[in-house]
């Protein structure tokens, strides 16, 4: 019985190891920011915009009209399209703005998105999800460009952010494993490159 435990126990972490090692193997190829730079011709990048993609699990790094480079993402552990609750575990999909940057968060990195923003509040004041309250509270929050306040029933605290202390396991997985509260996840390297050209201000398109 002990003998057939550690058999199994033992195939289970030689599978793991070796699912994590053909990751290794798949983000050797990924180029650096630098490179992809070089490749596309570009001294500089202008304009910077993200798209996300979350049908195929990326993050879209524009300079004007020239994809950069794309980075590996996953989403909020739930698969649902429209976020109507600080606990759905849903990734929110519209345009945004990256409204404050967090460079020693729990993940490593956290770029705040201004989720929910005017037009998340008058949809969900519209389907009755927030009342009077949060609804002025979030467009107050946006009238002063402020992330929004923390204590509405859609949530907040969305962002994109890195993985932090498990990061060499989960940015080495060959497939996507949604964990987030609805946040944008991407590997610690990948937040350390956005960082050094991302701002406050910066557009983030999330499209389903």
């Amino acid at each position: 019985m002990l003998k057939n435990i550690l058999y199994i126990s033992g195939s289970v972490v030689i599978f793991f190891a070796g699912l994590i090692l053909y990751g290794v193997i798949l983000n050797l190829r990924e180029i650096t920011l630098k490179e992809a730079m070089i490749e596309k011709g570009l001294k500089a990048l202008e304009n910077i915009r993200l798209e996300v993609d979350k049908t195929d699990y990326r993050i879209l790094l524009y300079s004007d009209k020239i994809l950069v480079k794309t980075y590996k993402a996953v989403f909020g552990k739930s698969q649902g399209i429209m976020k109507s609750s600080a606990d759905d575990n849903i990734t929110p999909i519209g345009d945004y703005e990256i409204c404050a940057i967090d460079s020693s968060d729990k993940y490593h990195k956290f770029f705040h998105l201004d989720y929910p923003n005017e037009r998340d509040a008058a949809e969900a004041f519209k389907q009755g999800y927030i009342f009077n309250d949060e609804f002025n509270a979030i467009i107050l929050a946006a009238k002063k460009n402020e992330c929004p306040p923390k204590e509405t029933k859609l949530g907040s605290e969305i962002g994109i952010h890195g993985i932090g202390t498990y990061n060499i396991i989960f940015k080495n997985l060959p497939f996507p494993f949604n964990w987030t509260n609805g946040s944008i996840a991407v590997s610690d390297e990948s937040i350390d490159e956005l960082y050094t050209v991302v701002k406050i201000g910066t557009p983030v398109k999330i499209i389903n």
